[in-house]
């Protein structure tokens, strides 16, 4: 079992890496007057770990208004 986790860790590291390598332009995001200028590998990977924030904490405060709504008093 142990070769099939590295197997699995040298797979999902040449992705990142051809994807990051697949994934040099620039892209624009601007939001008002603000804008943001990054290299596409960047933003995709920073909108990634944005999106595993956000959605750990609504899993937490869904798990805690269902706790709240089934407690019995």
């Amino acid at each position: 079992m142990k070769y099939v986790y590295i197997a699995l860790i040298i797979v999902v590291t040449a992705i990142v890496v051809l994807f990051k390598v697949q994934n040099f332009d620039t892209a624009t995001v601007s939001l008002f007057n603000m804008s943001l200028t990054l290299p596409m590998w960047l933003l995709a990977i920073g909108i990634y770990v944005l999106g595993m924030f956000t959605g750990g904490a609504l899993v937490g405060l869904l798990k805690g208004w269902y706790a709240g709504a089934t407690r019995r008093d």
